[in-house]
């Protein structure tokens, strides 16, 4: 099994299949556009400019379980996302990453990365998760990890 076996609607509505991003790189993270995080925006954006072109993909869920920290639609979350960030890595509409409604992929990603002390939980917004080219997810990174520190695992990644 891989990631390239689920499916999710885009933040305009379109059902995509992961398979689209087959033979990519990809860091898949759970975002919030009014958490203490959501600075890792301008960062992550970087990071998909530095690595776009040799094959890296970001894609951004956006997520209101932890606070209430997205609570806007998807067009809002697309415009907040575009004029305060400028982000143009994909994104993806709003997903429940942890429960009973958890996105089959988020319970996929957790069961294969688990975090801290095992824990198969997301425990907060801007949890990343990485992603090699055949689609086996390799790490779990914690919010508070910069994008900026996931660039030497990236970088391995793609010259694999």
């Amino acid at each position: 099994m891989s990631v390239y076996e689920f499916s999710a609607k885009t933040i305009q509505g379109e059902d995509v299949s992961l398979e689209k991003y087959q033979g990519k790189v990809l860091l898949i993270v759970n975002t919030a556009s009014k958490c203490g995080f959501t600075p890792q925006y301008k960062e992550l954006q970087a990071v998909y400019e530095q690595y776009k072109e040799q094959g890296l993909d970001i894609l951004g869920f956006p997520c209101n379980q932890f606070g209430g920290q997205e609570p806007g639609n998807e067009g809002d979350i697309e415009q907040f996302c575009e004029l305060n960030y400028g982000v143009t890595f994909p994104m993806f509409a709003k997903v429940d990453v942890k429960g009973n409604n958890a996105h089959p992929l988020f319970t996929y990603l957790s069961e294969k990365a688990p975090g801290l002390l095992g824990s198969k939980a997301i425990k907060w917004n801007f949890t990343k998760f990485l992603v090699t080219k055949e689609g086996d997810v390799v790490k779990r990174y914690a919010p508070q990890t910069s994008p900026a520190d996931i660039k030497k695992d990236i970088e391995e990644l793609l010259t694999k």
